[in-house]
């Protein structure tokens, strides 16, 4: 395999994933050649390696190198984080021909991407996802987006970074649940398009999370090819990206019930998990594939349950999400493994009847809840 792996993604305009180790140092060119101002977007514990990047590319004395420091995980992502962005940016006269970079786990990166879509309607960013969660999923596809009070993302905009970088180094210092809870969107592209993540876990589930392996490389390059297709050919979600939310809109609903304080891999875990029986139950799945999705999961160690009083919150929430079209509700299910389409409008006794096939007195813990360790 070679040292870095370069995935094209379709579009107006079209840009390049880079995965690799090291690949972090290419930042330079990755960026707009009239660009004279940047400002780097970072987390707390990303410090070190900010200020190692900010001498680099100060070093030809071609530009000015901001840093912004912000909260961790979904915290950042409200509309009082982005002010103090756009404050940045406005006191750094920053203009269209200069840019942002989004440089931490997916809240960062749609952050700094909703930043940049904003900022005098629009200027270049470039993405360096730090989490597995960040490289195969929030930072391709031009998704961006913060929190309200009532859901996940529904303040947003589309807004194509000029580059993703994906430099996998940062990735060995993580914990293991950390990467697991990540590594939660790499299997969804297994369940939806590439069977061979699937049987590459199956073979051996602790190399399939180790980034040191070939193993966990491929599946996470499979797992980009996927998103970067489906978004080059459906950039706006009018279609073929719906698939994209498999296991999304449970898995959201109970993000908003934990306050944020659950992992976003770990809610989907459970969102794919009630996709699979709701597809069984509406007779599209068969048994063997809906054991498959929960004997998958819990070796690696994600959860495929959740409160049993919960329903009726849940229910509530994803009546809000931004997935419903007209009051009704949407899902994304599977007709067979690789093969995803939408449920419009199922009946609620339906997805109760689902509900109640993943319903546990007590959630589970392990990699749950942010900042676990």
């Amino acid at each position: 395999m070679s040292d870095r792996t370069v995935i094209s993604v379709a579009g107006t305009p079209g840009y390049d994933v880079v995965v690799g180790r090291g690949v972090r140092h290419q930042l330079r060119e990755a960026l707009p050649p009239a660009a004279r101002k940047v400002l780097i977007v970072h987390q707390p514990t990303l410090g070190a390696i900010v200020n190692d990047l900010r001498e680099e590319l100060l070093a030809d004395g071609s530009l000015e190198v901001l840093l912004a420091e912000i909260p961790d995980a979904e915290s950042a992502k409200r509309v009082e984080v982005a002010a103090f962005l756009w404050q940045i940016l406005g006191q750094a006269d920053f203009t269209r021909t200069d840019a942002i970079v989004g440089f931490g786990g997916g809240a960062a990166t749609d952050l700094a991407g909703f930043a940049a879509a904003t900022w005098l309607r629009g200027v270049e960013v470039v993405q360096m996802p730090s989490t597995v969660l960040g490289m195969v999923d929030a930072a391709v596809g031009g998704k961006t987006g913060i929190n309200t009070a009532e859901g996940k993302n529904l303040v947003g905009a589309f807004w194509s970074p000029r580059a993703v970088l994906c430099d996998l180094d940062l990735l060995d210092p993580l914990p293991r649940n950390e990467l697991v809870a990540g590594y939660a969107e790499v299997v969804k592209a297994g369940f939806i398009r590439f069977p061979e993540i699937l049987e590459i876990i199956e073979a051996d589930p602790e190399r399939a999370v180790d980034p040191s392996t070939p193993e966990f490389r491929r599946t996470v390059e499979l797992a980009i090819r996927m998103k970067a297709d489906v978004v080059g050919e459906d950039f706006r979600e009018a279609g073929l990206r719906e698939t994209l939310n498999y296991g999304h809109t449970l898995g959201h609903a109970i993000e908003h019930a934990e306050r944020y304080q659950w992992r976003h891999g770990a809610a989907v875990s459970i969102g794919m998990m009630f996709a699979a029986e709701l597809s069984r139950l509406a007779g599209r799945l068969g048994d063997d594939a809906v054991e498959r999705h929960r004997a998958i999961l819990t070796s690696l160690g994600l959860p495929t349950s959740y409160r049993a009083g919960a329903w009726s919150q849940l229910l509530a929430t994803m009546q809000r999400d931004k997935k419903a079209r007209a009051g009704q509700l949407r899902f994304i299910v599977l007709d067979e493994i690789g093969k995803p389409t939408v449920l419009q409008a199922p009946d609620q006794s339906l997805l109760f009847a689902a509900y109640q096939e993943i319903a546990e007195e007590q959630a589970p813990g392990g990699v749950i809840r942010v900042g676990a360790r």
